[in-house]
């Protein structure tokens, strides 16, 4: 990493390395910085969508009807890229439905919706102390509980903060970056943050550089904000920060899309970030104003993150910056900005080069959204028809990655999809420079934003076959093997029969005598038997059908008496043996 560290040192004494490409739409920034950041009244409900991060969704912890409190939190971080949702006001929850959400597809998604109480009443919240760390455990339970704070980049990527701060023995940090570009038109409330609160930003840059233990920290700020880079020159010479590492302010020049977050490293330090790499596996990491603030108010107060400044411009009576609370529908911050004049026809989230058309002005301020535009056609026309492509190459000189936009749109429109793969399509960061430059009005962004759709659901097709096939070649293998083992034990039970039998005939010869014997033993038995029935035979009366009546009556007496004789033997054996059981 020394040369990693030369080439910033010398960024320190020289200012800003030049790079090309970017292109210099008219940034209109200046309508909304005429007046302080405000702050928005409580609305009657806030609808808190769970899709408002890159990475899973996090796990309801809540039900309708259940009470909340300001900063509680309604659903937790689920696996490594997350981020948890708290409660941005009291209130009672009423639904947990699929309801409109600030995406380009329109479509809904699982929200939370809280009928506020009015009350703002705040959990139980303190302080945590972050400058202790003296073991890599004590690190990692305050990275643990930092994935409970629901802080992303708010910068508009909104990535999981607590993952950024993650470091490792591969992937140290030497330089910090702290991003305050802001290059895209319309959008000022980074601009407005750090005019008034750079104080707080150095205290969350500050708990960012501890966290990593980078050596020395860079802020980057385009040349048309004189007072924002005023204010962050005067807030670094009065911070502890700039008594522990280097730390210095570097303003950029003033071109799109310098904020993006490897644009803004070459800038700063001339180093291009591989496409298949991270920035920290070059000693780097780049964050937002806004997340390191948000870093600050977590740390230092134990707030988390439930609001943030929304830039709402455009064809308003009052463009201005207002904190608003997470929830808090766009209507409310249109309103806030003194309405929407009358030839307004939509509005934009974000920026006019990446921003997308909101489906409803009904649909809630997230973690994501930094600006609202409305729209006018004096402000935002309608596209002229696209023309033929004329390989001017315009595109190609603004492309702020050097790809070959022109081919990559050859290759979109006609779905040859490996070689659009093989120019680096997944390079592009969909800036809009290309499109912007067009003189054919081509809308090239949008055929590689298709293309790269279509590669990824080829890859899924693929990897889903793959999957398939492997399961498909161990179930024939797992049914060979348990024909296998089938086939075993019939063995092994046909040899255990032979051999029983075998033991068997053994057995039969060997008992043989005695089995003579025993039906020896069962005919003198059989025979005896048939003695006493021809004595009893015999001594039964003879010719006594004919017999005189008297005769019959006295033989009757007799049979009565041998009977009773009989009766009284047996009884007197049954009482002998009860007694015996006694």
């Amino acid at each position: 990493m020394s040369s990693l560290l030369n080439i910033v040192k010398q960024g320190f004494g020289l200012g800003a390395v030049a790079v090309s490409g970017g292109v210099h739409p008219p940034d209109h920034k200046h309508e909304s910085t005429t007046q302080a950041v405000g702050q928005l009244p409580l609305p009657h409900q806030l609808t808190l969508p769970l899709r408002q991060h890159v990475g899973n969704l996090p796990k309801v912890l809540v039900k309708v009807g259940d009470y909340v409190l300001k900063g509680q939190l309604l659903a937790e971080a689920e696996g490594n890229i997350s981020a948890a949702i708290h409660a941005p006001s009291s209130g009672t929850i009423t639904s947990i439905e699929d309801a409109l959400i600030p995406h380009p597809s329109g479509l809904p998604d699982r929200c939370i919706t809280i009928a506020l109480d009015g009350k703002d009443e705040w959990i139980a919240h303190a302080p945590i102390d972050w400058r202790k760390l003296e073991t890599e455990q004590d690190k990692s339970k305050l990275l643990e509980g930092l994935r409970s704070s629901g802080i992303v980049g708010l910068g508009g990527a909104a990535f999981p903060t607590q993952v950024k701060l993650r470091t490792n023995a591969k992937s140290s940090v030497d330089t910090l970056v702290l991003n305050a570009a802001e290059c895209e038109p319309y959008i000022t409330c980074d601009d407005m943050l750090m005019r008034e609160r750079a104080d707080q930003i150095l205290k969350g840059l500050e708990i960012a550089q501890h966290l990593l233990g980078a050596k020395q920290c860079l802020i980057g700020i385009e040349d048309n904000k004189p007072e924002a880079a005023e204010a962050m020159r005067h807030a670094c010479a009065n911070s502890l920060l700039s008594k522990l590492v280097p730390l210095k302010v570097v303003v950029v020049p003033t071109q799109y899309p310098s904020g993006d977050a490897r644009q803004l490293i070459r800038l700063l330090t001339g180093i291009e970030v591989p496409a298949d790499k991270r920035s920290t596996d070059v000693g780097l990491q780049c964050f937002n104003v806004a997340t390191v603030l948000a870093l600050h108010r977590y740390f230092d107060f134990g707030e988390p993150s439930i609001s943030r400044i929304v830039t709402i411009t455009g064809n308003v009576q009052k463009p201005a910056n207002y904190e608003v609370l997470f929830g808090t529908s766009v209507a409310d911050l249109v309103q806030a900005g003194g309405g929407a004049l009358a030839d307004t026809d939509g509005y934009i989230m974000g920026g006019p080069m990446m921003g997308f058309n909101l489906p409803s002005v009904s649909v809630p301020i997230t973690k994501a959204s930094n600006c609202v535009i409305a729209s006018a056609p004096n402000l935002f026309p309608s596209a002229p028809p696209a023309m033929p492509c004329i390989r001017c190459a315009r595109c190609a000189d603004v492309c702020p990655v050097s790809l070959q936009p022109q081919e990559l749109y050859w290759f979109a429109k006609s779905s040859n999809l490996e070689k659009a793969r093989d120019y680096n399509l997944f390079d592009c960061i969909e800036c809009g420079c290309c499109t912007y430059a067009c003189p054919s009005n081509i809308p090239l962004v949008q055929y590689y934003r298709f293309a790269k759709s279509e590669i990824i659901a080829q890859d899924r097709a693929k990897e889903a076959a793959d999957l398939a096939r492997e399961r498909n070649e161990f179930r024939l293998m797992r049914i060979d093997r348990e024909k296998q083992e089938r086939a075993e034990k019939h063995a092994q039970k046909a040899a255990g029969a032979k051999a029983e039998a075998a033991k068997t005939e053994a057995t039969s010869a060997t008992e043989a005598p005695e089995d003579e014997a025993m039906a020896a033993k069962k005919a003198a038995i059989a025979a005896a038997i048939e003695r006493a029935k021809a004595q009893k035979a015999a001594a039964a009366p003879q010719n006594v059908v004919d017999a005189i009546p008297s005769v019959q009556a006295e033989i009757a007496e007799i049979d009565a008496r041998r009977e009773a004789a009989k009766q009284s033997v047996t009884d007197a054996i049954a009482t002998n043996e009860a007694q015996e059981e006694k």
